[in-house]
């Protein structure tokens, strides 16, 4: 048995990608639309996994874009907790969340520890975001930014 993906239902795709791609820098390997369904999957890696991934031999995100089927009345997925969260390693927590905050994503958890911190995605879903290797070394403006909403 191996992990494969996590899918992720999401309520606006191009959003969403913005998100997972340019914010949290995973890439996007392959995507099927499937117009008898009226879905759309999207299916995305790791930065560190992208080359395993080519081989189907790293866990993915799928992305599930449901195509309303009448204008108004796109689905709402509600919550988010009950799924749990995503988690990833990024080389430099710091930098990871500077570019989240740059492009208006909140921190709800920063890295005031230099290890891990909290964001959420358009859909509401919990991204835990973990330092590789040793924690860095504690420092503004993380380690004096309070908590935001849950995650």
């Amino acid at each position: 048995m191996r992990y494969l993906h996590t899918m992720v239902r999401v309520t606006d795709l191009e959003k969403s990608l913005e998100f997972y791609c340019s914010g949290l820098g995973l890439e996007e390997m392959y995507r099927h639309e499937v117009p008898q369904g009226r879905f759309t999957l999207v299916f995305l890696a790791a930065p560190g996994d992208v080359e395993q991934a080519r081989e189907s031999k790293a866990p993915l995100v799928e992305l599930t874009y449901n195509w309303p089927p009448e204008e108004g009345e796109a689905e709402h997925y509600d919550g988010g907790r009950n799924f749990g969260h995503l988690a990833y390693r990024v080389d430099n927590i710091y930098a990871t969340c500077q570019r989240l905050l740059d492009a208006g994503v909140v921190i709800n958890r920063p890295p005031r520890d230099g290890h891990m911190a909290f964001v959420r995605s358009p859909d509401n879903i919990s991204i835990e975001l973990l330092q590789e290797g040793d924690s860095l070394p504690a420092q503004e403006p993380w380690l004096s930014m309070p908590n935001t909403g849950s995650w």
